[in-house]
């Protein structure tokens, strides 16, 4: 074959590129072309780029290894203005666009000229595994001056300092079976389980689905294997029981067969999202796929082979430089020399001779390979030199040469005279590693297999893997294994399939794969010249057998201390060489050492797709409740309690001037005191909660009792983490025999909620009950104050008699014609009633009140009125009288707290430590201060000796403090250390100004202390 004479590697034919579509781009500031179909990897390897990057320790120049997600240096960054930025993107997984701008992630001044490469060549042995740990530690003053200098040296990309111009979404999906991994066993499974009837999803990380087959020389009924992907998905995509996702990657398996799929949707357009019909569509996705079965059938990767100066460019993976030939019609230079350990690598070096370019030789590390491609390659008179490896390459920038000796890989050693090849390209492989990170991220250890040498998946229930991902890397047998596993997957799901027609392929001959992970050379490791393990991270050999000098036996403990297996990277390439290097180096076998714990993400996955829409506004959105519009209109003023817009106050213009807050709240105050006044709490949690263990669920939640409450009731509850401390309180009333409506604070409803379920789902699955929020489906409205009686008796048909409608009573009925739950239930210690509607008939029943409520004088009132008139009554705030150091002991709530229940409930056993029966805990007091004039700062320090020296014990601080128009004085709520036995002492709050204040512990309770208002 000829080559295209503006890019000197790319041949005149073959590929999968479209010719008649030549595209831009630009890389490090230089001009080139590629053609649609082009990775940034390939359009570079075809243009003679030979250094993509500079290494991210020793700054050594680096070139492109694989074809893959497995590439480890061609980091690059995106973008041609500032708000386009994306750093850390593989060039091998970026499909090319006309205009596309990409540069280097590491290399000053110039990735052609790095300044810190010097460094590397003359520092790098000073730079063993832990330098930092051991150089920079003293003094340690200095240490954060130093990580300045350490993180600039590394560099791998910058995060853009404008705005993300695009826009990203989420999906929630459910299906019976998730295929992951578009390769022939893939497929096979996706077309078997699709004639099955089974609801697929069929997702992989490449442009096209086909895996391997995309550059096979393999034909499946004497036809180009890429033929028979194109008829099988053609299929696919016309049936409505699939869904096909190419560009789309399963970074994360989690718990329940939960797995999420990064979609790239809009990446291979543009640097940003191109217009569609005048809608720009969303860049990336992620899809949240809950499935029935999932079958991994996520192929192999390739492991390179360990040997001297394997970074120099030049140094690819065969299976990679197969791919640039076959897929995208590239070259990867002129004089090749193959190192391998396997018959299938032999492909790299046909089609290379394919090409019409040298194969200088192939180096075999068996003693007489007789495979199949073996033969084809002798036929061709390549030269095969056998019992041999590539001991280390030569070059710089790039690979000027191979020295090749033969070598014994079981005693590790060189045993004859080496001999130097010249040439521009070395391609190496060491066998195939089942891609299991999946499969690792359910928590299940993967399983070592002496026959393909490599870890193959131990799956959960539920889970299936196939092809080469299980080891089966033969492909009629791969097709076979991914039809017979999707049968296996439809059988657990209760569905019949039958087995597709497979397509015929040729037997292949291939012989037997010997172990070599890392080349020896003729000095010993730690004086030979660097032999890479970890590319990503510049982790060499030496490195690994020095941390296992040094102690580390444990291969966690190895990867850590070296890096191995870090970032981007996941040991996507290194981990099973690293693993075999370092159980040498420990006289163990490799399934003794174990594997490393791979870990969701996969891949990386851009901050745009994990938050989606969540961002800007949406970020933390703002929640209005049915009646806000109301509120605007009636002058409120807001705060936000949890993301929700509350009205504060309610300002009025008297004789043409604005109150005041302190104004305001003082006239609401002593309207609900004296007549009537209405508060929005439609904001309080609520949580719907059914089932016939409801009551027992409820009793070990909360602190108190539950299981004789009466259908019509309510009741106040504390519930506490399992420390003791409380964590949130409200009321909750008996709906009917098994059902129950919990009220929360407003702030705390997501996390009680979520509270609730971790308790069921972890620690008591056995109880059969249900939670469902119901927060945003009813508004409530509190009406309260001497005259709530005879004003809601105007407009209900409920019996409001004090003696038929108790306090803590609830009722059902109608409230201004529309069905509703009153509540008799108070926050203020008034008469008060807290009415419940449907929330799309909040606003009408409102204005029927204030219609019906204007001769009583009905006031609407904010939250800081609220405030002022619970705590007159000592009612507490969880999150304010409480800090997460606070037990209901400690409040004075023993009333709250059931030690006699039958069973334990949460908090129980923290509340019977010596810690939380001690007499001198801060325990809730109530301050009045000797200055009627004065309110006392919230968190305001106390102290009992004012004339202490300084520092002075603190003993407590101010929880809540407002003035009160109904006291005419300040007053306060705070935790004092034994305050509730130092009633009528005085204590002392030292402020900021110099000003000390002083105050009397009293009870919490100032306004009515027995309670008669509510009880009316």
């Amino acid at each position: 074959m000829s080559q295209s004479s503006n890019q000197p590697n790319r041949l005149n034919e073959g590929g999968r590129i479209d010719r008649s579509r030549r595209l831009t781009f630009t890389f490090n500031g230089k001009r080139y072309q590629g053609y649609a179909g082009d990775t940034l990897a390939s359009a570079l390897l075809a243009n003679g780029v030979d250094i993509v990057n500079r290494s991210f320790k020793y700054s050594r120049a680096r070139g492109i290894v694989a074809a893959g997600a497995e590439e480890p240096n061609a980091l690059v960054q995106l973008g041609s203005s500032e708000a386009a930025q994306v750093p850390n993107v593989r060039a091998t997984q970026q499909a090319l666009f006309d205009g596309l701008v990409a540069r280097s992630t590491n290399g000053w001044p110039n990735v052609q000229r790095d300044a810190m490469s010097l460094v590397g060549k003359l520092g790098g042995r000073f730079m063993p595994p832990g330098f930092y740990y051991k150089t920079f530690m003293a003094p340690a003053s200095m240490w954060m001056t130093y990580e300045k200098f350490i993180r600039k040296g590394a560099g791998l990309g910058r995060s853009p300092m404008e705005s993300d111009p695009d826009t990203y979404d989420h999906l929630n999906q459910h299906c019976d079976l998730l295929v992951i991994g578009a390769g022939p066993a893939g497929l096979a499974a996706a077309l078997t389980a699709a004639r099955g009837g089974a609801l697929v999803i069929l997702c992989d990380e490449q442009e096209e689905l086909g895996g391997s087959l995309l550059d096979s020389r393999e034909l499946l009924d004497h036809q180009p294997a890429a033929q028979w992907v194109q008829r099988v998905v053609e299929e696919l995509a016309g049936l409505d029981n699939v869904t096909l996702l190419p560009r789309t990657t399963a970074n994360g398996y989690h718990d329940h067969h939960f797995v999420t799929l990064h979609e790239r949707r809009t990446e291979h357009l543009g640097e940003t999202a191109p217009l569609v019909d005048g809608v720009r569509p969303s860049r990336s996705r992620m899809h949240r796929v809950r499935a029935g079965q999932v079958l991994l059938a996520t192929g192999a990767h390739e492991r390179p082979l360990v040997y001297a100066g394997n970074d120099v460019p030049g140094n690819l993976l065969a299976g990679a430089v197969s791919t640039y030939i076959r897929r995208y019609g590239v070259v990867p230079g002129n004089k090749l020399v193959l190192s391998t350990s396997n018959d299938h690598a032999y492909r790299a070096a046909l089609d290379w001779d394919d090409a019409g370019r040298e194969v200088v030789a192939i180096v075999d590390a068996r003693q007489a390979p007789d495979g199949e491609l073996v033969e084809q390659a002798r036929a061709r008179g390549i030269r095969i030199i056998e019992g041999a490896a590539v001991i280390e390459a030569k070059g710089g920038s790039r690979v000027s040469g191979a020295r090749v000796a033969t070598i014994d890989a079981q005693a590790f050693k060189v045993t004859g005279q080496a001999e130097t090849l010249a040439c521009d390209t070395i391609a190496s492989s060491g066998g195939y590693s089942p891609v299991i990170h999946l499969a690792s991220h359910t928590g299940a250890r993967p399983t070592w297999n002496d026959e393909i040498l490599g870890f193959v998946p131990s799956l959960v229930k539920g889970v299936h893997a196939a092809g080469s991902a299980r080891g089966i890397h033969d492909l009629a047998e791969g097709l076979a294994d991914g039809v017979a596993r999707a049968c296996e997957a439809l059988a657990a799901l209760g569905r019949t399939a039958q087995a597709i027609a497979l397509p015929q392929v040729d037997a292949r001959r291939e012989g037997k794969a010997c172990a070599l992970y890392q080349v020896p050379h003729e000095k010993p490791t730690l004086r030979a010249p660097k032999q890479f393990v970890d590319l990503q991270n510049d982790v060499t050999a030496a490195a690994i057998e020095l941390a296992t000098r040094e102690g580390f036996e444990s291969i966690e403990h190895v990867k850590r201390y070296t890096a191995m297996g870090f970032g981007t990277d996941q040991g996507k390439l290194g981990n099973i060489n690293g693993m075999a290097i370092a159980a040498r180096c420990l006289n163990r076998s490799i399934p003794e050492v174990g594997t490393t714990v791979f870990r969701p993400n996969y891949t990386p996955v851009t901050f745009g797709a994990i938050a989606g829409r969540h961002c800007r506004d949406l970020f933390d959105p703002e929640r209005y409740t049915a009646l806000h519009q109301w509120h605007v209109e009636n002058g409120a003023e807001f705060e936000d309690v949890g993301q929700w817009k509350r009205p504060w106050y309610f300002p009025k213009s008297v004789n043409g001037k604005q109150e005041t807050m302190h104004e305001a709240v003082a006239r609401e105050c002593l309207a609900v005191r004296e007549k009537v006044g209405i508060l929005d709490a439609s904001t309080l949690g609520k949580i719907d909660i059914q089932g016939p263990d409801a009551r027992e669920f409820l009793s070990r939640i909360y602190t108190n009792k539950w299981e004789k409450l009466a259908v019509g009731k309510c009741r106040y509850g504390l519930m506490c983490r399992d420390d003791g401390m409380l964590m949130d309180d409200g009321t909750t009333s008996c709906l009917g025999e098994n059902h129950f409506l919990m009220t929360t604070t407003t702030g705390g409803a997501a996390g009680v909620m979520e509270w609730l379920e971790l308790w069921h789902q972890t620690e008591w699955p056995e109880l059969d009950v249900t939670f469902t929020s119901v927060t945003d489906h009813w508004a409530t409205m509190t009406v309260t104050g001497p005259e709530a009686r005879k004003l809601l008796a105007e407009i209900t048909d409920i019996d409001l008699d004090r003696d038929s409608f108790k306090f803590m009573d609830w009722r059902e009925g109608r409230v201004a014609d529309v069905p509703a739950r009153v509540f008799r239930i108070s926050f203020t210690g008034e008469l008060a009633y807290e009415i419940n509607v449907q929330a799309n008939y909040a606003l009408h029943v409102w204005k029927t009140l204030f219609k019906h409520g204007e001769k009583y004088g009905l006031t609407p009132y904010g939250t800081e009125t609220m405030h002022v008139l619970r705590a007159e009554k000592g009612f507490i705030i969880a999150g304010q009288e409480s800090d997460g150091s606070v037990t209901p002991e400690d409040l004075g709530m023993q009333w709250a707290v059931g030690y006699d229940k039958p069973y334990s409930w949460v908090g129980k056993r923290a509340l019977s430590r010596s810690d939380t029966r001690r007499a001198d805990r801060k325990q809730l007091v109530g301050l009045k201060p000797k200055d009627p004039a004065v309110v006392l700062e919230e968190g305001a320090q106390i102290v009992f000796d004012p004339d202490h020296a300084i520092p002075m014990p603190m003993v407590g601080h101010v929880t809540s403090s407002y003035y009160s128009p109904t006291l005419k004085s300040g007053f306060a709520l705070a935790v004092v250390k034994g305050g509730h036995s130092r009633m009528g002492e005085t204590v002392y709050l030292p402020m900021a100004d110099g000003k000390t204040h002083a105050a009397e512990i009293v009870s919490p309770i100032f306004v009515d202390p027995k309670g008669e208002r509510q009880h009316v």
